[in-house]
């Protein structure tokens, strides 16, 4: 079947800049490292840990997987922070929940363990803490999510946004993206709580952004009394709660989305996510979700033990590594960074 011009526009090379993962020299000795996750059993995570471990293993170290498992909560995180550091690793990768709080509490702790941050960073006044980021431009991920939206919805519309916590700073930022996108305006002169109100035809529903707890049940209840009311027509989630488990998502949503389908009301849903198992792809084929941006979750990983290592070797690493993202699209998945 042939693509539809905007997909082939987006069939652009995916760009990894990332720090080469073999010949990394070092002792004989095998070191040992730590992705500190926001929560441990949350897919990202786990692909994550996945990539690290894979990384760490062909070069004889260990990369472990640590962080609270059922729920995402910044306490919870830094008691898993205390009990990574307290296990005197050669290294942590921290994916930060709440930054002024594990400052002002695990982190004081860290004593000489090198430390960087991956997927969400520290924010800028605790930034001097960690030693590189590696993960997503975050403000670059949800401006493209934005602009998705727009293929779908080129004069504008009523959006919802659905995010996780208010203090999670790589979702913060990628709410500020999806904005300034939809706004037009790429500028610091909005703040991220700065709602769309109309400009370039936008505007979201005074119930958003809706915080989930990153829990799929809450979100999807939260988002078939939202469908319900007729207040919005578009939904941006900046992860992948909703499809979580794409059987629930299709069960829950799926006779209210083909109801609005049939009265001309379908939805736009646009979805930040690792890549999409094959499960999620069949909701874009069956309509029920319009478009994915995909995370190279095990990329970060890989990515995250290469810079732990060479920091644990001495060797200079570079202030961020950033991994890109990919767009899918019903029919074929495409796969690229066509700037929004």
């Amino acid at each position: 079947m042939k693509r539809p011009l905007f997909a082939r526009l987006l069939s652009t090379t995916v760009l990894l800049c990332g720090l080469p993962l073999a010949q990394l020299a070092g002792g004989s000795d095998p070191l040992r490292f730590a992705l500190v996750a926001k929560q441990a059993d949350q897919r990202f995570f786990v692909e994550a840990g996945e990539g690290c471990a894979e990384a760490a293993r062909a070069q004889g170290d260990t990369c472990l997987l640590l962080g609270p498992s059922g729920s995402s909560h910044f306490r919870l995180q830094n008691q898993a922070l205390e009990q990574a550091i307290d296990r005197g690793l050669d290294g942590i990768a921290l994916s930060v929940t709440h930054s002024k709080w594990l400052a002002e509490h695990a982190l004081k702790g860290l004593g000489k363990t090198p430390l960087i941050t991956f997927d969400s960073d520290l924010g800028p006044a605790e930034r001097y803490l960690r030693r590189g980021y590696v993960g997503l431009d975050n403000l670059a991920f949800g401006r493209h999510l934005g602009w998705l939206a727009q293929r779908f919805r080129p004069h504008g519309g009523r959006l919802c946004i659905l995010s996780a916590s208010p203090q999670d700073t790589n979702l913060q930022e990628r709410l500020k993206g999806v904005r300034q996108q939809l706004r037009g305006v790429l500028t610091a002169h909005y703040e991220a709580a700065d709602r769309l109100a109309g400009e370039s035809g936008w505007r979201e529903s005074r119930r958003c952004p809706l915080f989930n707890a990153k829990d799929q049940q809450s979100v999807l209840l939260q988002l078939t009394t939202l469908l319900n009311s007729g207040q919005v027509d578009t939904i941006i989630s900046l992860g992948s709660w909703p499809t979580q488990q794409a059987d629930e998502f299709r069960r829950q949503l799926g006779p209210l989305l083909a109801e609005l389908d049939a009265r001309g009301a379908r939805p736009v849903i646009v979805i930040g996510t690792p890549t999409p198992n094959s499960a999620q792809l069949s909701l874009l084929e069956e309509g029920l979700v319009q478009a994915y941006l995909g995370v190279e979750s095990r990329e970060i990983g890989r990515q995250s033990y290469s810079m732990m290592k060479r920091l644990a070797q001495g060797i200079d690493v570079p202030e961020e590594v950033l991994v890109d993202s990919r767009v899918y699209l019903p029919e074929a998945p495409s796969h690229g960074t066509a700037e929004p």
